[in-house]
């Protein structure tokens, strides 16, 4: 693998595991138009999914510590605040659905729907599902809902958590399915999108130590540190500035620019493929 093979790939995985796009399936298009192999795979995935991890850790400190500060206050039953409590409950109960169903059908669906069109049917459902989710918001306000600005309750957060799970699937977008979650179940843009990039700092986490272990158990893994160095410092910087951006984003405009996109993109998949 090429140090420019590295940069776009650390590039693509920082901007498109958080804006609402897919990380998942830009890598796999990006790996099959640039015919980029899998030199230093093991270890080069690990980087980047612990680069993009870093990158929420940085850009969420104060939640994360508060949280695991919440965790050992109820470890050692000190008082704690009802919203710690319930942010600390609503991200345990809404990863258990991508734990549960991540461990029974993970192998499944990466040998099944890695392909284009896979990836173009995603795209397009994906899109579905945040114009529903806008339509949803958008009632909400007109008839004068309440939106829940901060947290949502644990029911909501394990719902919020199946839709994650959608994220398994090529070209759905966790962040993006996250959002819709939290839309269509009462919470802000702004709200929604926090939550779910917290949601997703253990489910990534977990991605990069699991790709790690694997490398410590394989044998014969070519690794290109220079590569995989440029690739994890790439994904981490680029990650930052997308979580930066989306929530700048939210905060003023709605989830319809990233359905052009990913309709676009769906569209030019379909025609390269069927060409």
């Amino acid at each position: 693998m090429s140090l420019f093979d590295a940069f776009i790939l650390g590039l693509v995985q920082g901007a498109s595991e958080f804006l609402p796009v897919s990380s998942t399936g830009h890598l796999i298009l990006v790996r099959e138009w640039l015919h980029i192999g899998d030199v230093s795979g093991l270890a080069f995935d690990a980087t980047l999914h612990l680069g993009t991890a870093l990158a929420v850790l940085i850009y969420f400190w104060k939640d994360i510590v508060r949280i695991l500060k919440t965790a050992f206050r109820i470890l050692f039953r000190a008082v704690v605040p009802s919203p710690d409590r319930l942010l600390l409950g609503g991200l345990i109960v809404g990863t258990l659905p991508a734990l549960f169903l991540g461990f029974l059908f993970q192998d499944f669906i990466e040998a099944t729907f890695r392909n284009g069109m896979v990836i173009a049917g995603a795209l397009i459902g994906g899109s579905v599902i945040f114009v529903a989710a806008e339509m949803i918001l958008k009632h909400r306000v007109k008839r004068s809902f309440a939106l829940r600005g901060v947290l949502p309750t644990l029911w909501q957060s394990l719902t919020i958590g199946f839709f994650q799970t959608l994220a398994f699937i090529p070209g759905m977008s966790r962040s993006g399915m996250t959002i819709s979650g939290g839309l269509m179940l009462g919470l802000s843009r702004e709200a929604a999108a926090r939550f779910g990039f917290l949601l997703s700092f253990p489910i990534i986490l977990g991605a990069g130590m699991l790709k790690l272990f694997s490398l410590m158990n394989a044998s014969g893994e070519v690794i290109s540190w220079g590569a995989i160095l440029l690739g994890g410092t790439t994904a981490f910087v680029s990650g930052l500035i997308a979580i930066w951006g989306l929530l700048a984003i939210l905060r003023r405009f709605s989830l319809f620019p990233f359905v052009w996109y990913r309709l676009l993109l769906a569209g030019v998949i379909i025609a390269i493929t069927l060409s």
